[in-house]
């Protein structure tokens, strides 16, 4: 069971009465062969993939509020998306262990929905797991592409999604 948000071991421990620090929760795959906090997590392969059967992208409407749109795969229930994962040992060896989800530049079906978009989750191809998990770092750097538009679908959904009461099907059951 892993944490959500990687927080990379050489991170400093904090202080007696500070907080642990927060994992960031996902991070741009241009950023992990060239920063510090990555770089080491990249090359000794600490990749894993994270199932998901859809995410959110906002879109800001005419009015001025933001309407949440649930994107998933074509004739795909469920899916995996690249991910790093590391483990952080405390000082009081108390044991972290988190994960962040790999982003690439967004397709051109999520750049229509959120203009704004820099990033979106980098979906792997079924038949690319076993590469992105064991291969070497310049083998799973070319899977991290744009998935193709096509083979996606997106749809409005209602103002529930992110408020923790809610946990049912309206949350990606499409609205008029």
């Amino acid at each position: 069971m892993m944490r959500w948000g990687l927080v990379p071991a050489a991170t400093k421990a904090p202080e007696v009465g500070e907080a642990m620090p927060l994992g960031m929760p996902s991070v741009k795959s241009a950023a992990i062969e060239s920063t510090d906090e990555y770089k080491t997590v990249w090359l000794y392969g600490q990749r894993c993939i994270v199932p998901v059967a859809g995410f959110y992208v906002w879109k800001r409407t005419a009015a001025g509020y933001r309407q949440p749109f649930y994107v998933r795969l074509v004739n795909r229930p469920v899916f995996g998306v690249a991910a790093l994962w590391d483990r952080f040992v405390t000082d009081d060896d108390d044991v972290i262990e988190g994960c962040a989800l790999v982003t690439v530049p967004p397709n051109s079906l999520l750049a229509e929905v959120d203009e704004s978009m820099t990033q979106m989750p980098a979906i792997l191809h079924r038949d690319s797991y076993e590469t992105w998990l064991s291969g070497r770092p310049a083998q799973a750097r070319d899977l991290l592409n744009s998935y193709p538009p096509d083979r996606m679908v997106t749809h409005p959904v209602g103002p529930h999604v992110n408020f923790l009461e809610y946990d049912d099907p309206s949350l990606i059951r499409p609205i008029v």
